[in-house]
């Protein structure tokens, strides 16, 4: 990421705003923005491949759920934050990925511009294919400030995206069970 061109953004937005850019408490806010954008959007200089490439040996385990992953993205339409949890249950087809290595995808899709629709099915099909799993169920529950602080201004409405690929989307029994290990 070019962190002198975020720089120089945040100044002109701030002068377009009005803000006096020189004064005490804005004179490093333009570094400090690009930092901290370097580290929110670290997303584009990861790969779900690099973490899910840590595999293990695993014959006939079932369902594998990972849940309550906390997930903190921004929303490309109004680049405002949004937030909440990801769940994400597969089926091993002989290897299982390490427990923070799910987690680590969560977070290389959520560490980009996103759309949380977008943001569930890039997990579940990156699960897919570097797992090579039978199955994959990715549901997210999110809280958007775009919703919250701006516009229709309904602070707690959340939104529910779900995507099943594989095992999960043909069959309704398995799907219904993943749900519940989500829920306990």
């Amino acid at each position: 990421m070019d962190e002198k061109k975020i720089e120089k953004a945040v100044v002109l937005m701030l002068e377009a705003m009005g803000e006096e850019v020189e004064r005490e408490g804005l004179k490093d806010t333009p570094a400090r923005v690009a930092r901290a954008f370097c580290e929110i959007f670290a997303g584009y200089e990861d790969s779900a491949k690099k973490h899910l490439s840590v595999t293990f040996a695993a014959e006939g385990s079932g369902i594998v759920v990972e849940k309550d992953i906390a997930v903190y993205s921004v929303c490309e339409h109004h680049l405002l934050p949004f937030f909440g949890r990801a769940h994400v249950a597969y089926i091993p087809r002989g290897k299982v990925a390490g427990l923070s290595k799910i987690a680590r995808t969560v977070e290389v899709f959520a560490r980009r511009l996103q759309l949380q629709e977008r943001l569930t099915r890039q997990i579940a099909e990156a699960v897919e294919k570097q797992l090579d799993a039978e199955g994959v169920l990715v549901v997210i529950e999110a809280e958007h400030t775009c919703m919250t602080m701006r516009g229709i201004k309904k602070p707690g409405s959340r939104t529910l995206t779900c995507c099943a690929l594989g095992a999960f989307e043909s069959d309704a029994e398995l799907r219904r069970e993943a749900r519940e290990m989500m829920e306990r």
